[in-house]
């Protein structure tokens, strides 16, 4: 059975324990130990090395006692920041942090979920496949422990992450592509005072830019933003180099490849235009995907929210998680709400109910993979 107790208590603990991106180390061996006390064959791989950090993704396999294939399910341990003093606090049915910092439900209410599952099928000693974990590192900071991760560990076909807001049945079916876009504007330095004639303006470059693009909500798929501008150096002198960052999103990779030409083009034609340069760098952060409640990995998570009387729902969502990376790498992966409210501030919180129905939603989807011979 579920054990409310067990999770409220594993949950306050893995929250205590400082997980900022790149120095998930102790989190880490915590969940390390925990996974093998469960008969789990554990390995850490060298994103640490990689990327860097102290702590690399943790790669979980227990053999099942049965039939079958295997299913996978993922969280990364890193937690945005302040993060180094989490205290937390029960208050009227839910846990919150003392309110001096994250608490870090997003995302170590997806990883008590799944440890709780698991507790369950190897106290039932019931049939069960063989259940791949992955705890990955520095989610936050961009998705960098799953890019680094190598997929070919994996025999399971299909997986879920558990990493994002709204009610425990609700299946993020559908993530946008992101690209990056970095623009360096090279105008001409003069004396703003005395010859401002023969200067041009880099940030003249970048406003008539700017003024140019489309930004903002492009149509119900797509998205973009400028999101820092950093140039010039005094009053009195004409900006000879201003820096440019900005993003695009879109559900559809011909629409983001589009936008983002269109926002290169504006910064070259406004460089021409007014006697400059421009140098333009895109870099795709992750890749979207788009799922259906026709995909197997869908379809089991409708069966077994309906089979929990959880009502369901399939949405997209505006920004990435590990689940664009995996779908990236051809793994269909669903990403699963856990119902983690106003994350990344200081006033984050998760029910005790909610922390309860994660873990039996994780439980059920496994029971019910179990029962449906066709997914394996």
């Amino acid at each position: 059975m579920i054990e409310r107790q067990r999770i409220i208590q594993e949950f306050i603990e893995l929250c205590a324990i400082s997980s900022p991106g790149g120095g998930e180390r102790q989190i880490a061996d915590r969940l390390t130990a925990t996974l093998t006390q469960m008969g789990f064959r554990v390995e850490e791989d060298d994103a640490g090395t990689k990327i860097p950090g102290n702590a690399g993704n943790l790669y979980g396999r227990l053999e099942g006692n049965g039939s079958g294939g295997a299913i996978f399910f993922s969280a990364h341990m890193d937690t945005v920041v302040p993060c180094d003093k989490v205290t937390p606090v029960i208050r009227d049915g839910a846990i919150y942090s003392d309110g001096t910092s994250i608490l870090g439900a997003d995302d170590k209410a997806g990883i008590v979920a799944i440890l709780e599952a698991l507790r369950v099928l190897l106290a039932t000693g019931e049939t069960r496949p063989t259940i791949e974990i992955i705890f990955s590192v520095q989610e936050e900071g961009g998705l960098k422990g799953a890019k680094v991760f190598d997929i070919g560990w994996l025999q399971s076909k299909m997986g879920y992450v558990l990493d994002a807001s709204g009610e425990p049945g609700t299946i993020i079916t559908s993530a946008p592509f992101q690209n990056h876009i970095e623009a360096v504007l090279y105008g001409r330095t003069a004396h703003a005072g005395i010859c401002p004639e023969e200067g041009v303006s880099a940030i003249k470059i970048a406003s008539r830019a700017v003024h140019r693009m489309r930004l903002g909500r492009i149509d119900k798929e797509t998205t973009a933003n400028i999101g820092t501008i950093n140039g010039g150096s005094a009053t009195n002198i004409v900006p000879e180099r201003v820096i440019i960052t900005g993003e695009a999103r879109s559900l559809r990779e011909e629409k983001l490849e589009e936008q983002t030409r269109h926002m290169a083009a504006c910064f070259q034609q406004a460089a021409q235009d007014l006697g400059g340069r421009a140098e333009v760098k895109v870099n795709q952060v992750y890749p979207g995907f788009i799922l259906t409640e026709k995909d197997p990995v869908v379809a089991l998570a409708l069966k077994a929210a309906q089979s929990l009387n959880f009502t369901s729902q399939l949405v997209p969502i505006g920004g990435g998680s590990d689940a664009n990376i995996y779908n990236g790498a051809g793994l269909p992966t669903a990403n699963l709400a856990i119902a983690m409210e106003k994350v990344h501030t200081k006033e984050e919180f998760i029910t005790i109910d909610n922390l309860e129905r994660n873990s039996r939603y994780v439980l059920e989807i496994i029971r019910q993979y179990v029962k449906d011979p066709a997914l394996s």
